[in-house]
């Protein structure tokens, strides 16, 4: 696998994310259509959580991925600044390139047993854009019910 091309996945992904979500303002980080479901900024966390939690369970634990989601779930609901949960975005993706780049060698190691198990550890840039994609679609309902018009993200 090579770490140029997954690091360019990596930023196209969040290029789009970033595009689709850009007509949200900071009055609207504490929307949620319903109680109980992720404001904007917390969706925006949990996106970048989501990127720290795949790189941490490829790279950093030796038994795969952490699976205290009631934790990450929390860590996301405690922001409820969009420039943190922005900021808190752009520092996990490109920490993500940094370990890609950092660890080019492992690239086609399989992972621990488990989420993912076996497969390349490159692969986790795959899962990335499709999680981001997600929740990508969900910011931009987000967006229409605040009166907002989300730009097409693929430019």
């Amino acid at each position: 696998m090579y770490p140029e091309a997954l690091c360019a996945e990596l930023e196209t992904t969040q290029r789009f994310f970033r595009t689709s979500i850009a007509c949200l303002r900071a009055e609207d980080a504490g929307f949620a259509p319903r109680p109980g479901m992720f404001t904007v900024a917390a969706t925006i966390a949990h996106v970048a959580r989501t990127v720290d939690w795949f790189v941490e369970g490829a790279f950093a634990r030796p038994d795969g991925f952490d699976m205290a989601f009631d934790v990450h779930i929390a860590e996301a609901q405690a922001v409820t600044d969009l420039a943190a949960a922005h900021a808190w975005c752009d520092r996990s993706f490109a920490a993500a390139a940094a370990v890609l780049r950092s660890h080019a060698g492992r690239l086609g190691e399989p992972l621990p047993a488990g989420i993912m198990g076996g497969l390349p550890r490159g692969c986790i840039v795959g899962a990335i854009a499709d999680h981001t994609a997600h929740h990508r679609g969900a910011l931009a309902v987000y967006a229409r019910l605040l009166g907002r018009e989300p730009a097409m993200p693929y430019g």
